[in-house]
C-alpha cells in the first residue's frame, strides 16, 4: 500500500479548515522504504529543512522503538516522523512523550478510536498495542531545542498476537468507518501531534498529565520494584511514572517514589 501524498494533503488543508486553522500545510517527504523515518528526519534537519517537516515511510528496514527495539514496519502501516523545534528544560523530555502520546490518543478516540495509553508512549487499543512513538531530541545548554518525534501506527499491516491494526478493529462495525483511509489515519496522528506540542508549549501541562493519567492501561495494577511490592498511582509532573510502596496506611502509602522510562516496562493491561 502507497500513500498517496497529495491526498494526504488534502485530508491536512479539511482537518485545519474544520479547526479554524490558518497556518500552511507542512512539507511532508515520502519514501517507498527507508531504513528508519527519524534517521532520515534528522538527516533532513542538517540540510536546512525546517520545523514541522514530516517524513513518512511506506516501511522502513530499521525502525527503533522503546528500549532500543526494533518496530516491526510492514508496508501496510503507518511510519512518521516530524521535526519540532523547541525551547524545552532537558527535564521536560518525558513531557514531549507523554504529549504527544496524549494529543494523538485524544484525536483518534474523537473518531471513534478508544485509545488507551501504555507509559511512557505506547497507544493501546483493545488490550493490544495499535502504535508507538520515540522522540528524539537536540541538546542546547541545557536546553532541548530540536526534536524529531516517531510515530509507528498499525493500520493494515500484519501485527504480532499483542497488536491490533485499525482495520481488524473497525472490521465488525456497522456503519462506515470514521477513518477509511491510511492518508486520512496520517493527517489525524499529526493533528494529535500539533495539539499535543501545542499544550506542552502553552504550560498547560497539568491538563495533559490528568487527561493523560485517566487513559492510562496500568492506572492501579500491581508492581514489584527490587522485591518492594507497590502499586501504580499515577504520573508525576515531570513524566516519570508515580508508584506507592507497601504496606499502606489510612493515610497513604509508607513511600512514593517516581520511576524515570526507561527504567521499566509495563504491561499492556
Amino acid at each position: 500500500m502507497t500513500l498517496n501524498l497529495s491526498r494526504l494533503q488534502s485530508s491536512l488543508q479539511t482537518l485545519m479548515e474544520t479547526r479554524q486553522e490558518t497556518s500552511l500545510l507542512p512539507t511532508i517527504h515520502y519514501f517507498d522504504t527507508l531504513i528508519s523515518t527519524n534517521q532520515t528526519a534528522w538527516e533532513l534537519l542538517e540540510q536546512g529543512e525546517p520545523s514541522g517537516t514530516v517524513v513518512i515511510a511506506g516501511q522502513q528496514t530499521a525502525g527503533r522503538g522503546q528500549w532500543g527495539r526494533q518496530w516491526q514496519s510492514n508496508q501496510g502501516g503507518l511510519f512518521l516522523s516530524k521535526i519540532v523545534d523547541l525551547n524545552l528544560c532537558v527535564s521536560q523530555q518525558a513531557q514531549l512523550s507523554l504529549c504527544s502520546a496524549w494529543g494523538i490518543a485524544t484525536i483518534l478516540s474523537d473518531r471513534g478510536c478508544p485509545v488507551q495509553l501504555k507509559w511512557p508512549n505506547d497507544l493501546i487499543l483493545n488490550q493490544r498495542k495499535l502504535g508507538g512513538i520515540l522522540t528524539e531530541t537536540k541538546i542546547s545548554q541545557h536546553h532541548i531545542t530540536q526534536a524529531v518525534i516517531g510515530v509507528g501506527l498499525n493500520w493494515s499491516n500484519p501485527v504480532p498476537e499483542i497488536g491490533i491494526n485499525l482495520q481488524t478493529f473497525f472490521a465488525n462495525s456497522v456503519t462506515p468507518p470514521p477513518i477509511q483511509s491510511l492518508e486520512f489515519l496520517a493527517a489525524l496522528v499529526l493533528q494529535g501531534l500539533d495539539l499535543g506540542i501545542q499544550q506542552l508549549s502553552s504550560a498547560n501541562i497539568n491538563k495533559v498529565l490528568t487527561d493523560y493519567t485517566q487513559l492510562l492501561t496500568c492506572m492501579g495494577k500491581p508492581i514489584s520494584i527490587a522485591e518492594q511490592k507497590g502499586v501504580i498511582i499515577g504520573i508525576s509532573e515531570q513524566g516519570n511514572l508515580r508508584v506507592g510502596l507497601y504496606p499502606k496506611t489510612e493515610i497513604g502509602f509508607s513511600q512514593e517514589i517516581d520511576l524515570k522510562p526507561g527504567t521499566i516496562s509495563v504491561g499492556y493491561s
